[in-house]
């Protein structure tokens, strides 16, 4: 089965494309806008600016691939809020884009989404919850699902949460390494108390993404961690697990961060559909921190 990845530079994307290219059942072609961060064994990389039209045409109209798996986004929330025609380019133009050569070929489309979609008046949501997003990102992530249903193509939305895990060359940070990496350093840090997520290992969306591929799964799916937590309690998990210094983390409450961009307040997933459709099983978010232990 021939395999398409956008966003091969991404914690998703390195993580997907080296359980892909471990697999002998499939022909992975990994595809970024620039050179490739991590080394594959039997896969193919191949350059691919998703926001070039052409560039989306003309590669899978030259690989055909069975399934195309896309997880290229610009997720830096703040900055969409900011730089809007980025934004809609790289989150909705993109899927378009892709869309549009994919329907030349019938690929199976796996779109990668986000808990943003929704306000966050209620948590955790199913795939049934309706969407109402708060920022430019959440809207942004929306049309591009909207892209996604309105096509002719078969496809699976794989909607995730606060997705945390190591990259290879330690490029992308997020809230575990940013908690580590500060007490560490003996920094003081404020972290919110009243959101809540469902945070998500980047292998677990990996796997799901995996999953998703070799059923060609079809319609919309919850893939996050289980476990309802507040960015304050998995600072102090983090803490706990390092054995680093919890005094050094002060609880505060959303409205002492001026940010451009609006939060969601509570979101989090109920997956039961992705366990019970999709054989999906994530890790408990102390055995998630094990596996990035061992990966730093």
């Amino acid at each position: 089965m021939k395999v398409l990845v956008t966003g091969a530079n991404g914690l998703l994307g390195q993580k997907l494309c080296l359980l892909l290219d471990e697999d002998k059942s499939i022909d992975l072609i990994a595809t970024t806008r620039s050179k490739l961060s991590i080394e594959l064994t039997r896969g193919k990389f191949t350059v691919l600016d998703v926001t070039n039209p052409l560039q989306a045409d003309q590669v899978i109209l030259e690989e055909k691939p069975e399934i195309i798996i896309h997880t290229a986004a610009m997720t830096q929330v703040d900055q969409c809020e900011t730089d809007r025609e980025a934004c809609w380019l790289n989150n909705v133009s993109s899927v378009e884009f892709l869309v549009r050569a994919a329907e030349k070929i019938n690929a199976h489309f796996i779109h990668v989404s986000t808990d943003f979609i929704f306000d966050g008046s209620v948590g955790p949501l199913d795939e049934l919850a309706t969407p109402n997003p708060v920022s430019y990102y959440g809207e942004s992530k929306l049309a591009g699902e909207q892209v996604v249903i309105n096509s002719k193509l078969s496809w699976a939305i794989l909607r995730t949460v606060l997705v945390y895990g190591v990259t290879k060359d330690m490029s992308r940070s997020n809230i575990v390494l940013w908690v580590k990496k500060s007490l560490e350093e003996g920094k003081k840090i404020n972290v919110v108390n009243d959101q809540w997520r469902t945070p998500t290992l980047a292998e677990d969306l990996a796997m799901g993404c995996v999953l998703a591929a070799k059923k060609k799964a079809i319609g919309i799916f919850n893939i996050s961690g289980e476990e309802m937590m507040t960015p304050y309690d998995i600072a102090l998990q983090t803490a706990d697990f390092f054995k680093l210094d919890k005094s050094l983390i002060n609880q505060t409450d959303s409205t002492q961060f001026k940010q451009p961009a609006k939060r969601p307040p509570k979101t989090g997933f109920i997956i039961t559909k992705a366990k019970t459709e999709l054989g999906f099983k994530p890790h408990s978010f102390p055995a998630g921190l094990s596996i990035l232990e061992q990966q730093l």
